[in-house]
C-alpha cells in the first residue's frame, strides 16, 4: 500500500515537473516570439477628432483612407452596450488569458454537428487581434490556411493580454470594430447610425450595435433595417436567456424600430476646429473647452439674427469664461456653408477697425496715471487748430462732460483729449503688452481712440477680460494644450470703476443691466469709420462676450452701427447665462467722494479755496485717494484755472498801491467750455474790470470772443432761383489775434488764404458757425436757411 502511494506521488511529481517545464518552455518561447514578431497596435491610427469639454465630438477628420474612427474607452460607452457585447461575444472576457479552450471545444462540436460553421469560438481578445492585425485579413480558402490564421489570432491575442489590461483591450475593440461603410469604432457608429453619443444608447440600440460588427454590410441599418432588427432581437433573446435584462425590458426593447438613416458627421464649431487642426495636425484627440450645447445655441442665434441683414454680411460671437480664460463658444462666421456671407472666413481672428471699443482702456489707464477719476471734467468741444480734429458720431457737441458720460455716450472728443494727455505711444504699448495685437501704418497716434488701428475680436476680448479679472488681461484658450497667458493691464480699482461705468440697461431694453435681482451687465459698442464694422462687447458674471457684424470683404454697411446692429445680438447672447443676485464690490483702493466742477477738487476741502470752485457737484469713484485737478484741454497741462487778484472798495481790480484792499481768488472754467455754461459762470461775469485808478496793469485774462453778425438759432431766408445770393457778414467782438471761421467744422478761407469778411448764403438747411482766436477762445451759433415760397 505504501509502495503504491509512493509511486503515485512520484508520478504526480513527474507530471507536475513536466507541466512546469512545458509552461516555462512555452513562456520562454512566447517571449521570444513576442520579441521577434511584435504586435503593432498603432498601425491603424484613429481619426483626428476634436471634442468638447464633455468629450462630445465637435468635428473629426477622416484618416488617409477616408475612415471615420473615434477613440473610445469602456467608461465612455453605455453600460447596456457593454452588457450586450460581453453577453453576446465573450461572457468570460475578464477571466480567460485571451483564449478560451472551452469555447473553442464547444464551437468545434457545434460545427461538426451542423456540418457547417455556426460558431467560431473566438474570444473578444481574438477578435480584437484579428481587427488590428492586417495579416489576418488575407484570403484563406484552404483548411490549413484557416488553421494558420486561427493560430496567428491566438498568438496575437496572447500578446494583447501580455501587454495590455482587459479594459485597454476592450478599448481597442471599441475603437476599431467595423460597423459598416467607412465607420469604425462604437463612438463613430453611434453618431452615424443613431445620431447620439455612445453613452446614451438604449437597450435596443445597444443590442443592435453589439451584433453589427458580425456582418457590418449585411446588417447596415440604413440599407437593411429588417435584417438589422432580426439580428438585434437575437442578441436580446440571449440577454433574456442569461437573465441579464428582465422580460419587460426585453419586450420594450424589441418594440423600438431600427432607424433607417445615416446621420451626417458632426461639424460643430467648424472654424474653431479647423484652427486647432492647423495648429496640432498630428494630434489624435484634441480636447477643447467648448461646450457643444452652448456652441450650437450661439451658432443658431447668430444664424437666425443674420437672416435679417443683407446677404453679404457676416457676424462672429466669442464667449469666454474670463475666470478660467476658457473659450466656451466660438462662432467665427454667420454660416460656415454660406458662400454669399463668406462663411469660411474666421472673423474672430480677422483684423478690423475696433471703432470706439478701445475707449474704456483710455480712461482706465489714465485713472491709474492719476489724470482723471470717474467724474472728471472733460471737454466735448471742437479741437480747432489741432492736428487731429474728429467729430462725434451724432455731429454735435455736449460741452463739459464727466468721464462717465463721455464713456457711456461714447463721445469721441473727450476720449481724444484724455489719450492726448496719456500719450498714444504709451497707450499702444500697454495694450500690446497685455496681449492685444495691432496693425497700423506709421506710429501710434490719437486716431486709436476712434479705431484708427487694426485688431481682432479675439484681441478685444483679451483686453476686456481685464475689466472682469481685476485688471489682469488673459488670452482666451480653446484647449488645454494652449498655455495660460496673463498680463497686467490696469489696477483692480481702475477695472472696477470702468466696469461700473459700463454697467447700465440697454437702450430701450428691459431685463438687462442693473436691474433688481439680475446680475449686472457691462457693455460697450463701437462702429468703425464708414460703417464697416459694428461691435458690441459685454461682461456678465464670469463671462466676457464679443460680437462683431459686418462684411468680411471690408466694404461698408451704411446705416448699421454697434448700438443698433451688434448690441441686440449681444443682449440675446447674454440671456443664455443664468442671472443671479449680487452687486460688484469695490476694492479697497476705490472710494466715493463728492467732487466739484470746475476745480476738480473734493467738496470737503473746497472751503476757503477759490470762489466758484464748486459750481457743480458729483459723487465720483476715486482711486487710491487721489483727486486729480481738471485738465485744461491743453496737452500735458492740468487745471491752471485759478486766478488771484486784488480788488478795491468798488470790486474793481486794483493793486494794493492804487486802492486794492482785498485779495480775491476765483475758479474759472476751461476756455473751450465757456460757450456751453451759464453766463454767470463765464469769465466776463466772474472776473472784474480794471479800476480806472490803476492804469497799465497786466491783463488778468482775455475778453471772450463773441459772434455778433449771426444770432444763435436764427433763421435766414433766400429767394428761390436767385442767381446772386446775399452774403452773410462774419464779424465778432473780443478775443485776441487772428480769427478763424468754420462752417459745419470746415474752415472758411478766401482764395488767397486770408480770413473772409463775408460768406455766401448757403443752400437751405441747418448750419453750425464757429470762430476761434489765437488764444483758443471761441464762440459758436446755430442757424438755419430756408427758401421763401414764390
Amino acid at each position: 500500500m505504501r509502495e503504491t502511494t509512493r509511486r503515485i506521488g512520484l508520478n504526480a511529481a513527474k507530471i507536475a515537473g513536466i507541466l512546469l517545464f512545458v509552461l516555462l518552455a512555452g513562456g520562454l518561447c512566447f517571449i521570444a516570439l513576442d520579441r521577434l514578431f511584435p504586435f503593432d497596435t498603432a498601425g491603424r491610427p484613429v481619426s483626428g477628432v476634436i471634442v468638447d469639454r464633455h468629450q462630445v465630438p465637435l468635428r473629426a477628420f477622416a484618416d488617409k483612407n477616408g475612415v471615420w474612427r473615434y477613440p473610445a474607452r469602456p467608461g465612455q460607452v453605455s453600460l447596456f452596450y457593454r452588457q450586450a457585447l460581453l453577453a453576446y461575444e465573450d461572457r468570460w472576457f475578464y477571466y480567460h488569458p485571451g483564449i478560451n479552450p472551452l469555447a473553442m471545444c464547444r464551437a468545434f462540436i457545434q460545427n461538426l454537428t451542423h456540418g457547417r460553421i455556426v460558431s467560431g469560438g473566438s474570444t473578444l481578445t481574438m477578435q480584437t487581434a484579428r481587427i488590428l492585425d492586417t495579416g489576418d485579413s488575407l484570403p484563406s480558402p484552404g483548411f490549413f490556411q484557416r488553421m494558420g490564421v486561427k493560430l496567428r489570432q491566438m498568438f496575437r491575442a496572447l500578446q494583447l493580454e501580455y501587454h495590455f489590461t482587459k479594459d485597454e483591450i476592450l478599448g481597442l475593440y471599441l475603437t476599431h470594430a467595423p460597423f459598416g461603410a467607412n465607420i469604425e469604432g462604437i463612438r463613430a457608429a453611434c453618431y452615424t447610425w443613431l445620431g447620439k453619443d455612445a453613452n446614451e444608447m438604449t437597450r435596443a440600440e445597444a443590442a443592435l450595435m453589439a451584433v453589427l460588427p458580425q456582418a457590418p454590410s449585411r446588417y447596415r441599418p440604413d440599407r437593411h433595417p429588417d435584417r438589422a432588427a432580426k439580428a438585434r432581437d437575437k442578441v436580446l433573446d440571449r440577454m433574456a436567456r442569461f437573465g441579464i435584462w428582465t422580460p419587460d425590458q426585453i419586450r420594450s426593447a424589441k418594440q423600438e424600430p431600427v432607424s433607417a438613416f445615416r446621420f451626417p458627421t458632426s461639424m460643430t464649431a467648424p472654424l474653431a476646429t479647423r484652427r486647432l487642426k492647423a495648429v496640432y495636425p498630428d494630434a489624435e484627440v484634441i480636447n477643447t473647452f467648448i461646450d457643444e450645447n452652448l456652441q450650437m445655441h450661439m451658432a443658431d442665434l447668430l444664424r437666425a439674427y443674420m437672416e435679417r441683414l443683407p446677404p453679404k454680411q457676416s457676424g462672429a460671437v466669442l464667449v469666454v469664461n474670463h475666470k478660467t480664460l476658457e473659450i466656451e463658444a466660438y462662432a467665427g462666421s454667420a454660416d460656415f456653408f454660406n458662400s454669399s456671407r463668406r462663411g469660411h472666413v474666421d472673423m474672430i481672428q480677422a483684423l478690423r477697425s475696433p471703432g470706439s471699443t478701445l475707449k474704456p482702456f483710455i480712461y482706465g489707464l489714465s485713472m491709474d496715471q492719476g489724470l482723471i477719476h470717474s467724474h472728471s471734467l472733460l471737454l466735448d468741444v471742437p479741437r480747432y487748430k489741432k492736428n487731429y480734429d474728429p467729430g462725434n458720431f451724432t455731429g454735435g457737441f455736449s460741452g463739459p462732460v464727466t468721464v462717465t458720460q463721455a464713456l457711456q455716450d461714447s463721445l469721441n472728443l473727450p476720449a481724444v483729449q484724455v489719450l492726448e494727455a496719456f500719450g498714444p505711444g504709451r497707450f499702444h504699448d500697454r495694450l500690446h503688452n497685455a496681449g492685444a495685437r495691432f496693425k497700423f501704418e506709421g506710429q501710434p497716434n490719437l486716431s486709436m481712440a476712434l479705431g484708427g488701428v487694426g485688431t481682432s475680436l479675439e484681441s478685444l476680448v483679451t483686453l476686456y477680460t481685464a475689466i472682469g479679472r481685476g485688471g489682469i488681461a488673459g488670452k482666451p484658450r480653446l484647449c488645454p494644450l494652449e498655455p495660460v497667458q496673463e498680463r497686467y493691464l490696469m489696477s483692480s480699482g481702475a477695472a472696477f470703476i470702468i466696469r461700473d461705468i459700463l454697467t447700465r440697461p440697454f437702450p430701450g431694453g428691459q431685463g438687462v443691466g442693473r436691474l433688481s435681482g439680475a446680475l449686472p451687465m457691462a457693455w460697450k459698442t463701437g462702429t468703425s469709420y464708414g460703417f464697416r464694422d459694428a461691435w458690441a462687447m459685454g461682461l456678465k458674471g464670469d463671462y466676457t462676450v464679443g460680437v462683431w457684424i459686418g462684411r468680411p470683404d471690408g466694404s461698408p454697411s451704411p446705416g448699421q452701427y454697434g448700438a443698433i446692429t451688434a448690441l441686440p445680438l449681444l443682449g440675446q447672447v447674454m440671456e443664455s447665462f443664468a442671472a443671479g443676485a449680487g452687486t460688484l464690490k469695490p476694492p479697497e483702493s476705490v472710494t466715493k467722494e463728492t467732487i466739484c466742477w470746475p476745480s476738480g477738487l473734493a467738496a470737503s476741502g473746497i472751503r476757503g479755496r477759490a470762489e466758484g470752485a464748486c459750481a457743480k457737484k458729483f459723487d465720483a469713484w476715486i482711486l487710491d485717494s487721489q483727486i486729480p485737478l481738471t485738465m485744461t484741454g491743453e496737452t500735458g497741462l492740468t487745471a491752471p484755472l485759478v486766478r488771484t487778484f486784488w480788488v478795491d472798495s468798488q470790486g474793481m481790480r486794483a493793486t494794493p498801491a492804487c486802492g486794492g484792499i482785498e485779495k480775491k481768488t476765483v475758479a474759472l472754467w476751461p476756455w473751450q467750455a465757456e460757450p456751453f455754461i451759464p453766463a454767470l459762470w463765464r469769465r466776463v461775469a466772474v472776473l472784474p474790470g480794471d479800476s480806472p485808478g490803476c492804469p497799465g496793469m497786466a491783463p488778468l485774462t482775455l475778453p471772450d470772443i463773441r459772434i455778433v453778425s449771426v444770432s444763435d438759432h436764427s433763421i435766414l431766408t433766400c429767394q428761390p432761383g436767385q442767381t446772386s445770393s446775399p452774403a452773410i457778414p462774419l464779424s465778432a467782438m473780443g478775443g485776441r489775434g487772428e480769427r478763424q471761421w468754420f462752417l459745419n467744422q470746415k474752415p472758411l478761407v478766401n482764395a488767397d488764404g486770408s480770413a473772409p469778411v463775408f460768406m455766401p448764403m448757403p443752400v437751405p438747411g441747418l448750419y453750425h458757425l464757429a470762430v476761434v482766436d489765437e488764444s483758443g477762445s471761441f464762440d459758436q451759433v446755430c442757424f438755419s436757411v430756408i427758401e421763401l415760397n414764390p
